[in-house]
């Protein structure tokens, strides 16, 4: 194994993960589950925000870029 240089990752490409990680995966994942528990709407609803939340997350960065 050798060591990882970091070194090399953009400040924005950290946040840009950082920021899927933390908010638009989990709230996807909830809502796969909440579609496969039967709840639909709520499934659903979700899902919208979560893909909701990627685009709006899309649009920040494109006006700072």
């Amino acid at each position: 194994m050798t060591i990882v240089n970091l070194s090399d990752i953009s400040v924005e490409l950290f946040i840009a993960v950082m920021f899927f990680l933390l908010l638009i995966a989990p709230v996807v994942s909830l809502g796969v589950l909440r579609l496969f528990q039967g709840r639909k709407k709520v499934g659903f609803t979700l899902l919208g925000s979560g893909v909701a939340g990627y685009f709006l997350f899309q649009l920040i960065v494109g006006l700072f870029t």
